[in-house]
């Protein structure tokens, strides 16, 4: 993991509907947009290895494809039932309409 700031995607790439998805050192990131706003989490979700870029995004609250286990997307936290392992999140920014994010070491 690094703990630099890694490009992901165009802001004009990610859209308040559906989650983008993007790479950083070999890790899968999916990057949302809520209100203007940028946030960052695994793509992989914790309980059914679906990938959360294909889930449904209502608010701060994204839904696994597979078994509809909650995620609060500005933390990671798991926030419904099945799932009972939080998402890692990251710290993201955006740079000259690029959206970036840092993986903690």
């Amino acid at each position: 993991m690094s703990d630099e700031w890694t490009p992901v995607a165009a802001t004009g790439d990610v859209s308040e509907d559906q989650p983008s998805v993007g790479n950083v050192d070999g890790a899968e990131i999916a990057i949302y947009k809520v209100d203007g706003d940028y946030f960052a989490t695994s793509n992989i979700c914790t309980h059914g290895l679906a990938r959360l870029s294909d889930g449904y995004l209502d608010g701060f609250l994204i839904e696994c494809p597979l078994h509809q286990g909650l995620f609060d997307i500005r933390n990671g936290k798991c926030a419904g039932d099945p799932v009972d392992v939080d998402l890692a999140s990251y710290d993201v920014r955006v740079v000259n309409d690029t959206v970036e994010v840092r993986l903690r070491a």
